[in-house]
């Protein structure tokens, strides 16, 4: 049996349990066990209707170049359950600096060597609807809070773009624009947000060759701007599901980390194993089990769950 076997018969089971808090679809994982409050429930996660807002003004870029600025709802993100730059202190915020934790180390070399592209990391999941965005979202403010590193996060879910309605904003051109116009720079189209050192790239307008477009020689070029135009910046690409489209295999070929969400109770061993067959070129794949009830020490919250290496 393969450790990538070993980690999905750990991580979920096939025969879901309701109503028990202690099921076995949320084992104790031998090296890391985080707990978080239960805002990642589905029906919460689709935020209310709201206008969006459009990209308002510019302002240089830190290369000099003008870049379009977006204001996040910090408060809507907040009422979802989502870290915002005054949530410190709280137990979402807690967990996420333990979930970015062994991706910052991998991505720079902190304490052994760094791992070949360790600073692009894909947040994607088996199935849609298993938390990923919201994780990808929380993920990218919590690496944003370091002192020393930026972050740009991705919307690379060309099919079904989730973060313009989950932030509040919206986000006009984008990846596959610039993948299919060589003359538009990678500054046209990031957007800065209020939320100091973290930039957005939105999915661009949809086209019918977007899993061409993934996998063409332009985007072996803008994955490696990316990686290196700036040695501090961590680049999370929100991905599709890996058993809805294929454009997230061939995402993941570019990856130096992957973190698979898997929804507790629902997610099966056979859909789990399907998708990280997938994703077993990257390097580092690591698992959090979203939605998972789990009794701690003498506290009960709503869990993750991480397992990080191959």
């Amino acid at each position: 049996m393969s450790i990538i076997e070993k980690a999905a018969n750990k991580l979920v089971s096939t025969e879901p349990v309701s109503g028990q808090p202690d099921s076995p679809a949320a084992p104790a994982i031998e090296k890391t066990a985080n707990r978080i409050e239960a805002a990642m429930q589905r029906e919460r996660l689709q935020p209310e209707p709201r206008e969006p807002q459009p990209a308002a003004s510019a302002r240089p870029d830190v290369d000099g170049v003008s870049s379009m600025q977006v204001e996040i709802d910090l408060k809507r993100l907040a009422h979802m359950g989502g870290i915002t730059p005054d949530s410190e202190r709280s137990q979402i915020a807690e967990e996420f600096r333990l979930i970015k934790r062994p991706l910052l180390a991998n991505a720079f070399g902190q304490g052994g060597s760094a791992v070949k592209n360790g600073n692009l990391i894909m947040v994607t999941s088996s199935l849609p609807g298993e938390g990923k965005s919201f994780c990808s979202i929380n993920l990218a403010i919590s690496i944003a809070s370091e002192m020393e590193r930026t972050v740009l996060l991705v919307d690379a879910d060309i099919a079904r773009p989730r973060l313009p309605e989950y932030l509040g904003v919206r986000m006009g051109k984008g990846l596959l624009d610039v993948l299919r116009d060589e003359s538009l720079a990678l500054s046209d189209v990031m957007l800065r947000t209020n939320i100091p050192k973290l930039s957005l790239l939105p999915a661009g307008r949809s086209d019918r060759h977007g899993t061409e477009l993934l996998a063409s020689s332009a985007m072996t070029r803008l994955i490696s701007d990316l990686a290196n135009r700036y040695p501090d910046r961590v680049i999370i690409f929100d991905s599709p599901p890996l058993l809805s489209t294929s454009e997230a295999s061939v995402l993941a070929t570019h990856m130096g980390q992957i973190v698979m969400v898997v929804e507790a109770e629902r997610t099966s061993q056979e859909a789990l194993k399907e998708a990280l067959s997938q994703i077993e070129s990257c390097e580092v794949i690591g698992m959090v089990l979203n939605k998972a009830t789990a009794l701690l020490g003498n506290d009960n919250y709503y869990g993750y769950y991480g397992s990080y290496g191959k």
